[in-house]
């Protein structure tokens, strides 16, 4: 029978993975991730992974992966962090003060492009997921935000898949300074367009021929099919199958888990 990737046409060259609650739940994979690169690897697809999470560096993604015997090249891996450092890179080339509610990921990309932490006179508020976070740190944004500072968030993500369960994201930690501000954040991570933009462009593949593979309706499917790429929603993370199905438009594949893609599908949509 014809795998569920085989089904799509014209056929895909490009996969742009999400890795939370797809390749992974916290420090669990999700099936044998070694075998599932090899097959990518054997039918010549070009592989990128986006994630929204944007604490951690893609130096730590690339040895999380190395840890499950997949090996991929820097290139390979975009963060909700390094698409928000470069945009903020693009409205002040030369750096500069930012407030940061967030770690060592989104620290470390604000760093690489100029950008230094500060308290006061600062050229935004940029905030993501902060599992240190303080009621200080919320009385300092929302003083920030509230005099007219730009107000960033990396991604929308309300919950982590873990696995214990879902814990708060960033995004509601955003929801919480929303709450004290009034003001909605620009929000870069996906399903923001930026992501799928860079995402593509390492690819060099078209949105056509390109397969977004995510968890999250929401996020990693809304912004897929807001480019034009297809896509297809696992079973792995966060929405379920008939959260899925009622989805307008529907994803062009729903899957059980990512290991799927190559196999005949078990139930039709």
């Amino acid at each position: 029978m014809t795998a569920a990737i085989d089904q799509l046409d014209p056929p895909i060259r490009g996969l742009i993975l999400d890795m939370d609650g797809v390749l992974w739940r916290d420090s669990q994979p999700i099936g044998d991730l070694k075998t599932l690169f090899r097959q990518m690897r054997e039918r010549g697809l070009r592989v990128l992974l986006a994630t929204n999470n944007a604490t951690r560096s893609t130096r730590f993604y690339l040895d999380k992966l190395a840890g499950f015997g997949v090996h991929l090249e820097e290139w390979q891996v975009v963060t909700s962090a390094e698409a928000t450092a470069e945009y903020l890179r693009r409205l002040f080339p030369n750096g500069g003060p930012l407030y940061v509610v967030g770690e060592t990921g989104l620290k470390e990309a604000l760093a690489a492009r100029g950008f230094t932490q500060a308290e006061e006179g600062v050229l935004a508020v940029v905030a993501g997921l902060d599992r240190d976070l303080t009621y200080e740190k919320l009385k300092r944004a929302t003083l920030l935000v509230n005099s007219g500072v730009r107000f960033i968030g990396t991604n929308p993500d309300r919950t982590l898949p873990t696995p214990e369960g879902d814990i708060p994201g960033a995004g509601t930690i955003l929801a919480a300074l929303e709450a004290s501000t009034g003001q909605k954040p620009l929000v870069i991570g996906k399903p923001a367009p930026a992501m799928f933009e860079v995402a593509l462009a390492r690819l060099e593949t078209s949105p056509g021929e390109t397969l977004v593979i995510g968890d999250r309706l929401e996020t990693d499917i809304a912004g897929g099919q807001a480019v034009g790429c297809r896509t297809a929603l696992v079973l792995t993370g966060v929405s379920s199958r008939s959260q899925g199905l009622s989805w307008s438009p529907p994803p062009d594949l729903i899957l059980d888990a990512i290991s799927d893609l190559f196999h005949p599908p078990h139930k039709s949509l």
